[in-house]
């Protein structure tokens, strides 16, 4: 007999889709981010195109995001696009042609490269794409973005 608390705790793991982060990509045009969510706010920076956004919270057209850095903001809801994107976190990131360290090395990737996901339900190797038109792999834990 497995105890409840251990049960549950296997029910959390094994269900992770139902608490994943919400990541959206700013739109065609840069964004502007605030520190309220409000035009009149201060404006904090400009998020450029593609730059990935972890969504915290919303508030009526307004969303709170965290960038790769870890800083929180607002900005518009309009202004953000559901297609997903990361960025590059390790200097010299190798994107390899398949997802193992054996595969040939397409291409490396410097710190702050964006990538298109391909694939949201991978874990270890994500499966990605280059503007360049290079599709292949990545670790994990050299992007930002999942």
């Amino acid at each position: 007999m497995i105890p409840s608390r251990l049960l549950a705790s296997v029910l959390l793991l094994a269900a992770p889709s139902a608490f994943a982060f919400d990541f959206k990509s700013v739109g065609a045009a840069p964004v502007i981010l605030y520190d309220t969510p409000s035009t009149k706010g201060a404006r904090m920076y400009i998020a450029p195109r593609g730059m990935p956004l972890q969504v915290v919270s919303s508030y009526a057209e307004w969303f709170k995001v965290r960038d790769a850095n870890g800083d929180l903001a607002w900005t518009e809801a309009k202004g953000l696009s559901p297609r997903r994107n990361l960025v590059v976190r390790t200097p010299g990131a190798k994107v390899f042609a398949g997802p193992d360290e054996t595969s040939q090395v397409l291409m490396t990737a410097d710190r702050g490269v964006l990538l298109e996901l391909v694939d949201p339900t991978a874990l270890t190797w994500i499966r990605i794409r280059h503007r360049d038109g290079i599709d292949g792999y990545v670790r994990a834990n050299d992007v930002w973005g999942l």
